[in-house]
């Protein structure tokens, strides 16, 4: 049976309740996720199909949009890639929920705010993602958390501190008195058992990813443990991300999101928070199509490269892929 959580009005330091803008075409939905906001706190701003909006007078936008767009349409598109400027300048928070099919376009759409994006959630999923909005708004003035409410948000934050510790200890380096998973380079004071006598270091030869097809083999003989034992016990999505983004760069090849979450083997939810932390990590970065401003790529970022590349060549990854 499913509990009824219902919270008082949410409201800033003023003292004025947050708002919800809630775009959606199917009407049943729209009611959905007008509850869903409304039982968390939220007085419903908006609430109309993508088309009503567009076509209305331009209004005060909500401090969380809720938008289900299932159709990469022109003019959905054009919707989404408004409200991500609006919601960048204003600081809202959006929750995009669309298909495997049009997420490339949505992607690509969205770049300015804070945005999370599902790929054919269920209510559940919308509700969680209201539950991170909460958690990541400043100066809210809440009522005092019950026992319940604390297990609740416990559950809701468990994955994202998961996933961020997982980042940081893949990090080869963090910045002094800086944010983690940040990479380093040497201090210019800095001297290694590589240095002459007149403090000017010698130059090594930089360590190049193997061959693509070594490391395709290397994502083939993971993926083969599924069929023997059950692929939960070996989720990694960052690492299997990675791999999957230093094959393409082997093969100079792009990799749009929709081919990376597949890559994944999670579901398509999961690989886009994944991803959106990589990128915060500075592991990843976004890439712009640049004969098409609403397409958008994923890339290793140069640092991430070399250091996949000298993991690579430090386990002999041409010796392990042959066996």
């Amino acid at each position: 049976m499913q509990q009824d959580f219902l919270y008082e009005p949410i409201c800033n330091a003023a003292g004025c309740q947050l708002s919800v803008t809630v775009l959606a075409d199917r009407d049943y939905l729209r009611e959905e996720m007008c509850a869903d906001a409304s039982s968390a706190g939220f007085r419903v701003l908006d609430s109309c199909s993508l088309e009503e909006y567009a076509q209305g007078p331009l209004t005060a936008l909500g401090d969380l949009v809720l938008v289900d767009c299932s159709e990469a349409t022109a003019d959905a598109m054009a919707l989404l890639s408004r409200l991500d400027m609006r919601g960048g300048k204003a600081g809202a928070h959006l929750v995009i929920s669309t298909t495997m099919g049009a997420l490339d376009s949505v992607f690509g759409c969205l770049s300015m705010s804070a945005v999370q994006i599902l790929v054919d959630p269920a209510r559940a999923e919308r509700v969680i993602a209201i539950g991170r909005v909460l958690a990541l708004l400043p100066n809210l003035r809440l009522r005092e958390m019950g026992e319940d409410d604390r297990l609740m948000l416990l559950r809701l934050t468990e994955q994202v501190g998961r996933i961020a510790e997982r980042l940081e200890l893949m990090s080869p380096g963090q910045r002094a008195g800086g944010g983690a998973f940040r990479f380093e380079s040497p201090s210019p004071g800095w001297r290694g058992e590589e240095d002459d006598h007149s403090g000017s270091r010698k130059r090594t030869e930089r360590v190049q990813l193997p061959d693509s097809s070594i490391i395709r083999r290397l994502i083939k003989a993971r993926q083969l443990r599924a069929q023997y034992f059950d692929a939960g016990l070996f989720a990694d999505p960052a690492w299997d991300i990675l791999l999957d983004l230093a094959a393409a760069r082997s093969e100079r090849r792009r990799v749009s999101v929709t081919s990376l979450c597949i890559a994944a083997g999670v579901p398509a939810t999961t690989a886009l928070r994944w991803i959106g932390q990589m990128v915060d990590a500075d592991l990843l970065m976004r890439v712009s199509d640049p004969h098409d401003r609403r397409r958008a790529y994923i890339a290793l970022a140069d640092t991430t490269a070399d250091a996949m590349a000298s993991y690579l060549a430090e386990v002999g990854a041409a010796e392990l892929a042959s066996v």
